[in-house]
């Protein structure tokens, strides 16, 4: 897929998704197609032998003892040193879903309300009233991007749980007490909260 803008923009396919921005051609550097095709068809066999190396290398690995890592990291020690894909993968990963969550009023806003708390537990509709604290209104749903209802607050928080959870926000919705009132609790990961929570979080 390709476009101008972010073609993504749910949480779980950017989750899979590697993202790719191409610079600029500056102009002096364009040049006609038919001289395009002239050179990539000079460059096609020393390419073709690359990869083909590349694979061999990636079927070695496979092909050897102890646990068998994914294709791209088998290939990977033919070119670069063990670990770089994971490295890249893991950068464009989280690059991609915070630009998500940056254009997701409610997860954005979720990210803001959690820099204030290690765990949060409430109601929709007491995270409804939450997200509009430090906006400056008060009519519920006035908000830019922002649900008008508890009902669809908590559909919108559902489909932004992939990337929360990447981030280290985690989401849990269950009921409570005789009336089975449905309650949301978010709270960050172990490993975002033992290395990255302030210590003075509420």
């Amino acid at each position: 897929m390709n476009g101008i803008e972010d073609v993504i923009s749910r949480p779980d396919l950017a989750d899979r998704a590697i993202f790719l921005t191409l610079p600029p051609i500056d102009q002096a550097q364009r040049r006609s197609e038919s001289e395009l095709w002239r050179e990539f068809n000079i460059a096609r066999p020393r390419i073709l032998g690359a990869l083909l190396d590349v694979a061999e290398h990636g079927l070695r690995t496979l092909a050897g003892p102890g646990c068998h890592p994914r294709w791209a990291t088998a290939c990977e020690t033919a070119l670069w040193p063990a670990g770089t894909f994971a490295r890249a993968y893991e950068a464009n990963r989280r690059a991609a879903i915070e630009n998500l969550i940056d254009g997701d009023p409610v997860a954005s806003r979720v990210r803001d309300i959690m820099a204030r708390y290690k765990t949060w537990t409430g109601t929709a509709a007491e995270l409804l009233r939450l997200g509009l604290e430090g906006t400056g209104n008060g009519n519920w749903g006035n908000a830019t991007g922002w649900p008008k209802n508890p009902r669809a607050l908590a559909g919108r928080l559902r489909r932004a749980q992939p990337g929360l959870r990447s981030l280290g926000i985690d989401i849990v919705f269950s009921r409570e007490g005789r009336a089975g009132t449905r309650i949301i609790a978010m709270s960050w990961s172990i490993e975002r909260t033992v290395c990255t929570v302030s210590p003075s979080a509420a």
